[in-house]
């Protein structure tokens, strides 16, 4: 299997599997749990899960100095990324978000062009248009009532760091260190700020039912370990705009996911935004031939 290829594939895992996040997080939520308690424990329960892999690989803990400073602004990065998705899920339908949330392609080739000088043509600025044409279709749930600001404005917030994230894995010392290491410094970031916010926001709950535990496992290992050790791999094997061109997967994922296991409504106008969001995507990857 050629390195592209597999770049590719591994780029489709990690979106796909980033997608089951409010399968698992929706209910946790309606068994009394609130966004900061599910991020804090799924993080903490996949640092757990990522050290024991590395443990049994007998890989390295250890890092340089000059690694220490990056790997935690990017935790803390990925963290912020979550909290705020997670909490959109308090306004709008898992699928919604997910959906909102691909807008971070696009944001990756704006970023790309500004800081790396990528070229973004008018094809670039058709799908921005496109995806905004979309995202205001979505902008209105399926009672016909517009979704709340504060939920929309989360979900750009999360959709701006993951894209930050991308770029810096693959354009910093961050490109060195094996991906397990990495994964496992990003997640025990983020148990860091949830525990830092929670001592000063509130206080961390625990699932009412003990059941509950086998999604807090679930969103541990599928959006989370796997999810992101196949971006981080992704990323390295075939860049920042493919890998985040192929997360059309999540919106889809989610999506569909939604209506099944939640009972979430579709509408013609929520699929046509949706569609209007992952054609200019796909337009995107399509100008360069790939």
């Amino acid at each position: 299997m050629s390195t592209r290829i597999k770049g590719y594939l591994l780029a489709a895992v990690a979106a796909a599997t980033y997608g089951t996040n409010p399968i698992f997080a929706i209910p946790l939520y309606r068994d009394g749990m609130d966004a900061l308690s599910v991020l804090f424990f799924r993080y903490l329960t996949a640092v757990v899960i990522v050290a024991l892999m590395m443990k049994a690989r007998g890989d390295s803990f250890g890092l340089s100095r000059h690694e220490v400073i990056p790997v935690t602004v990017i935790g803390i990065i990925v963290g912020i990324s979550s909290l705020a998705l997670f909490a959109s899920y308090n306004y709008m339908g898992g699928g919604i978000a997910s959906t909102l949330l691909f807008i971070y392609p696009i944001l990756v080739a704006i970023l790309m062009a500004v800081l790396y000088h990528e070229r973004a043509g008018w094809l670039t600025l058709l799908c921005i248009s496109m995806a905004v044409g979309g995202i205001a279709l979505l902008y209105r749930n399926s009672n016909g009532d517009t979704l709340s600001l504060p939920g929309v404005l989360l979900v750009m917030l999360s959709a701006v760091s993951y894209s930050i994230y991308l770029i810096y894995v693959n354009h910093s010392t961050l490109r060195t260190i094996p991906t397990l290491k990495l994964t496992f410094y990003i997640l025990l970031s983020g148990v860091a700020l949830y525990a830092v916010c929670s001592c000063g926001c509130t206080t961390l709950t625990l699932p009412r039912h003990c059941y509950m535990w086998f999604n807090i496992a679930g969103i541990a290992i599928l959006p989370t370990v796997l999810s992101f050790i196949c971006t981080t791999a992704a990323v390295l094997l075939i860049g920042s705009t493919p890998t985040a061109i192929l997360g059309a997967l999540e919106p889809l994922t989610a999506v569909i996911l939604g209506v099944a296991v939640l009972g979430e409504p579709m509408t013609l106008r929520m699929a046509l935004g949706m569609s209007l969001i992952i054609a200019a995507v796909c337009l995107i990857v399509g100008k360069g031939g790939k």
